[in-house]
């Protein structure tokens, strides 16, 4: 795992003087993996470490703590990925009323030059930092011209139609309508969750259907209702767990919502893993979006709710098995690496 480490600390000299991609990665979708995969070739050639700095927590959870924000990917799951692209370290500036005050040659001096003492920065043709956000790539290479550190800075990057860029906002409206392939497609893998799992009030058991419970984050919010999932230890420790049908995870029925049927309230990410008996309380899990299968729903009785379940978790068999033999996601880093287990 990319190690994490904190700007408003002393850090290891381990990560000094590497190349640093800058900006706020929610998602580390394509577009965010073109930055990435500028630093690590840069990196490579120098034989120096490199990795991305960010901001934690997000701006908007400063400014606006009452509207939380829908994050793709929370820091653990940051570190997750960047650790998948090859990434040394994930390095965080804390942010606050009074980071958001620093003009942008106080930011590049305090925290590019003096605590990363960075040889190389890499960021997006719209990044703005500083103050106001008035500092911009122009700025940035006048600055590492200044300052002694190169500077590479990484065009739009574009979907297939060479039209829509890739976007954070743009995946967070995919997966709230459900449409969970093309989210991934945006990503390069699917979108996925991690976190501990908890007990619940065992509904699902008392009905056949036993799951996991994991709280989501404040602000996460896929379209609530049924999914197809792949579940792993986010840790890769197996112990004495069933094996899994597919190194990518186990199979799971996975149900996001608040249960209308039993006048619930409260949101849950909940799943039913197939052909799976064993205990995972306290462990932490990560959960791979793949399909939405339909929309919640209130029923009429328990009965009811069963039989759909049944059919759910049929469907959710076939798409799931076929995934093994043909995973679209393959055809990225980061997906090929989700389909074999590994991140």
């Amino acid at each position: 795992m990319s190690r994490i480490v904190l700007l408003d600390r002393e850090i290891p000299q381990t990560v000094r003087g590497g190349v640093v991609a800058i900006g706020n990665f929610d998602g580390v979708h394509r577009g965010h993996q073109q930055l990435l995969e500028t630093a690590r070739r840069i990196a490579e050639q120098e034989n120096i470490p490199w990795g991305m700095m960010t901001l934690e927590p997000h701006p908007r959870d400063v400014f606006r703590p009452d509207e939380p924000l829908f994050r793709l990917t929370p820091l653990p799951m940051k570190a997750r990925l960047l650790s998948g692209l090859g990434g040394d370290f994930v390095a965080v500036l804390p942010f606050s009323r009074t980071t958001a005050a620093l003009e942008a040659e106080d930011f590049v001096r305090q925290y590019v030059v003096e605590t990363l003492g960075a040889r190389h920065v890499v960021t997006g043709y719209d990044f703005h930092f500083g103050h106001g956000r008035k500092g911009n790539p122009d700025l940035m290479r006048r600055l590492g011209e200044k300052h002694g550190f190169g500077v590479d800075i990484v065009d739009q990057v574009t979907d297939d139609d060479g039209i829509a860029p890739f976007s954070s906002s743009a995946i967070r409206n995919h997966l709230r309508r459900g449409h969970v392939k093309r989210a991934a497609h945006e990503l390069g893998y699917w979108w996925m969750v991690e976190g501990e799992v908890v007990h619940g009030d065992a509904r699902g058991r008392e009905i056949g259907f036993p799951t996991v419970n994991i709280r989501l984050d404040p602000g996460c919010e896929p379209r609530e209702g049924i999914y197809a999932m792949r579940v792993r230890p986010a840790d890769g420790r197996m112990d004495d767990l069933p094996p899994m049908p597919h190194p990518s995870g186990w199979f799971g029925a996975g149900y996001v919502g608040s249960r209308p049927t039993f006048d619930g309230h409260s949101r849950f990410l909940e799943v039913f893993l197939l052909d799976f008996s064993a205990d995972l309380y306290g462990r932490r899990l990560v959960v791979d979006f793949i399909a939405f299968i339909r929309g919640d729903e209130k029923f009429c009785s328990v009965d009811e709710l069963i039989d759909r379940m049944n059919a759910d978790v049929a469907e959710i068999r076939t798409i799931l098995n076929k995934l093994i033999d043909d995973d679209p996601m393959t055809a990225f880093p980061l997906g090929a690496l989700q389909h074999q287990g590994r991140l």
